[in-house]
């Protein structure tokens, strides 16, 4: 590319924009403002401006009127090759393959609930209690109780028929706690095996919760690399600029060395994401249950979603789903059963004993008696039982209580977090970026001309960088919310 007689030639990401240090004519719309030659726009780099970029270039310009300090060194087709590079591959430029990503985390998922050491856990621990209630409710094992008396001689059978002391025969016993306390004892256990049926649901939840924020997670930092990868081919060349200008004396040494400091901040940067990156990977993998060393696929571009449900229902739907309410309200009633249970102790349990003796040539023996369990200290047994239940009851209501604020706390705090979340990426997409990138662009222009010293011109650079990855974590901050509210909720709330 031929550089005009005068003029500066600029290349950002690897397509050529030229600056002419000399003054450019510069069209006036009634507003003041600099008007472009061309409404369209057209072409950038070859290409026709995409028309809805276009339509937010035009009414960022016509909402953003200003003072136009800078653009009469400017011409439209350098604005709109700038405002194509900061914005159009900035966070507007949204991958259309999003939803081959839910599909891949759709099926991450249902690995996850399949192989999932603690789902599978929580699971065996349900089914085992499962097992309890049918032991607990039935009868004490029986006893039998074969036996001899004999006379005379200590071997079986002496003195049999001569004596009216000698017999040989056999007793059987059945214990029967008091009526009502062996219903008693099953209604806890299937109240308990419920509760771990919670739990099993709530480890459920906590496991896909937990896959998506990895998962979303993973995806900032790959929107964040990129972000920084874009900016650094970009600084890159401002650098061979500056270092240029400062060859010829137009430009002072400082500000090379504010250009590499600012390359070195970058790389840092992108250090962190991609230790970032590696750990979210691994700890997709564990929550897989794989074997660590895999390779996962580059998610797609988050993107922002619909406007989120409201406080109100979902406040409802935890009510409704919530396992770790469900599982409170489980051991309340146990807690009422075992209160009942503790008074039932009051009552005697007794057991039925029956028996057969041979007497020889004398008359067969029978043998028949009930044995009762006289609850003679009550007052240090059963009253204090009685007592310890009934705490043990105000503390499972209490607990509920606990519970069900503590949802409602974390409930509203991720809903504002997604609310606060989704406003600033709209104010971020739609106004902060643009701003900014009109301001790194009116400032290069202005730096070609030595209108504005280099460190203005970093700032502003600076500035676009910051903005770019506050909107990608803003939006990691979404995602993250609202997989925690369908975590407390039992709600789908991500499509």
């Amino acid at each position: 590319m031929e550089s005009k007689p005068g003029a500066t030639s600029l290349t950002l990401l690897g397509r050529g924009i030229t600056m002419s240090d000399a003054p450019r004519p510069c069209r006036i719309s009634p507003n003041g403002c600099p008007k472009s030659s061309n409404p369209q726009l057209a072409p950038v780099f070859g290409e026709p401006m995409n028309p809805v970029i276009f339509q937010r270039v035009a009414t960022f310009r016509q909402s953003w009127q200003p003072k136009c300090l800078y653009w009469s060194r400017m011409t439209s087709s350098s604005i709109a090759r700038l405002a194509f590079t900061l914005i159009v591959s900035g966070p507007f430029a949204f991958s259309l393959a999003a939803e081959d990503a839910m599909g891949e985390l759709k099926e991450l998922l249902a690995e996850a609930l399949q192989n999932n050491p603690e789902i599978v856990a929580a699971q065996k621990r349900y089914e085992a209690a499962r097992q309890r209630p049918s032991q607990v409710s039935s009868l004490p094992d029986p006893m039998f109780s074969p036996g001899y008396a004999s006379s005379g001689r200590p071997w079986p059978g002496a003195g049999l028929g001569m004596q009216p002391t000698s017999n040989i025969g056999f007793m059987i016993s059945q214990e029967f706690p008091f009526p009502g306390k062996r219903k008693l004892q099953g209604g806890m256990a299937v109240k308990e095996a419920e509760a771990e049926f919670q739990q099993y649901q709530q480890a459920q939840l906590s496991v896909v919760s937990r896959l998506k924020q990895a998962y979303y997670r993973r995806a900032y930092a790959f929107a964040a690399v990129d972000v920084i990868d874009r900016n650094l081919a970009l600084l890159q060349k401002l650098l061979k600029i500056t270092e240029a200008r400062y060859s010829v004396g137009k430009a002072a040494q400082q500000d090379v060395f504010k250009s590499q400091t600012q390359l070195a901040i970058l790389e840092t940067k992108r250090v962190r994401l991609e230790r970032e990156k590696g750990a979210r990977e691994a700890e997709i993998f564990s929550l897989l249950n794989r074997r660590p060393g895999g390779a996962l696929p580059k998610p797609a571009d988050l993107k922002p979603l619909s406007a989120i449900v409201n406080l109100e229902q979902l406040y409802e739907s935890a009510r409704q789903n919530s396992p770790m309410l469900h599982r409170d309200e489980k051991m309340i009633q146990r807690a009422e059963l075992a209160v009942n249970m503790a008074r039932k102790e009051y009552y005697p349990d007794y057991a039925v004993k029956a028996g057969y003796f041979n007497m020889g040539r004398m008359p067969d023996m029978y043998q028949v008696s009930v044995d009762f369990k006289i609850p003679l200290y009550f007052f240090r047994k059963q009253r204090p039982a009685v007592a310890e239940q009934a705490q043990n009851l105000i503390q499972s209501r209490k607990t509920y209580e606990a519970t069900n604020q503590s949802l409602h706390f974390r409930i509203k705090d991720d809903h504002l977090m997604a609310e606060t979340s989704a406003q600033l990426v709209k104010l971020y997409g739609q106004t902060v970026i643009p701003q900014a990138s009109f301001a790194l662009e009116s400032s290069l222009a202005s730096y070609e001309t030595g209108a504005v010293d280099f460190l203005s011109v970093l700032m502003n650079y600076a500035t676009v960088v910051e903005y770019e990855m506050n909107y990608y974590e803003e939006l990691q901050n979404y995602y993250l919310a609202l997989s925690r509210l369908e975590e407390m909720t039992g709600r789908p709330l991500i499509q």
